[in-house]
């Protein structure tokens, strides 16, 4: 959000609104929850807005909640992640019909993403979190397959968070409908947090003596100088799951990869990639 807002002046000019979470986020989690109950009225979808851009206009309206889906605390059900969210965009789409929606959604491994989930779940018994899955059968091809089937006409936009630092820029591009040539600003703030504050100088340094590196020669960059300045401690995750092997997490990770490949076929999906 932070990097988006940066941007709050540029794209205003174009149409493009920023709104601040705090503006939303509950408002829309509540008319959502309301809509399991009964649907939304014909006039939500003025109220909302109308809240939502306090009475400006906007071509386009950049919305950002890490519960969408629904909180962590029900992300995993029957070894199903975020089992809530085909629904949830389904209410999304009635709320806005005549909108062009678009998902954009970071995927992580669910080696390290489960344990996160498994603390912060309010039922953590086998039969509710696991069910009749385990730990490798957990995909995330199948919840996003479940949000194609219930809203087809809605692209989705799909990165890993693994490569967000270096394809950060292109993922503010991506949101705002932007041309890949097109500058933004914050495109390295996610960088800078895992790197050290002498190899950001250096890095920029670098990018100020060759302002004609193409995208995908930056990302080649970023990936040279997080080689020798990143911050050990901001990359290594450590995974506290009871029985979990070094080997089980070895294959979890590899059967990531292999759906990774699997989302980058489903149709309507986008995948962006270092």
């Amino acid at each position: 959000m932070k990097s988006l807002l940066r941007n709050k002046g540029e794209f205003g000019q174009r149409g493009i609104a920023v709104p601040g979470p705090n503006s939303y986020r509950g408002l829309i989690r509540d008319t959502l929850n309301a809509m399991h109950r009964t649907p939304a009225s014909a006039e939500a979808r003025e109220v909302l807005l109308d809240v939502i851009l306090d009475g400006s206009k906007a071509d386009r309206v950049i919305l950002s909640d890490p519960n969408f889906f629904r909180t962590p605390a029900t992300a995993v059900r029957k070894g199903q992640l975020y089992p809530a969210a085909a629904r949830r965009m389904r209410f999304m789409a009635e709320l806005f019909p005549d909108d062009d929606l678009e998902i954009f959604l970071a995927i992580r491994n669910p080696a390290a993403l489960l344990p996160i989930l498994h603390g912060k779940a309010d039922k953590k018994d086998p039969d509710a979190f696991w069910g009749p899955h385990d730990p490798l059968d957990v995909r995330w091809s199948e919840t996003i397959e479940d949000i194609k089937e219930a809203v087809p006409h809605v692209p989705i936009t799909i990165w890993c968070n693994e490569d967000m630092p270096l394809i950060w820029s292109q993922i503010i591009r991506e949101m705002a409908g932007f041309e890949p040539h097109e500058k933004v600003a914050g495109g390295f703030d996610l960088l800078a947090s895992i790197m050290s504050k002498e190899g950001m100088q250096r890095f920029r340094a670098y990018l100020d003596g060759h302002p004609d590196l193409t995208e995908i020669q930056k990302r080649r960059v970023i990936a040279a100088f997080l080689d020798k300045f990143a911050l050990e401690d901001e990359i290594e995750e450590e995974l506290d799951m009871e029985g979990w092997t070094e080997e089980l997490v070895n294959e979890m990770t590899d059967l990531y990869d292999e759906d990774v490949l699997a989302i980058q076929r489903i149709p309507g999906v986008s995948l962006i990639t270092p």
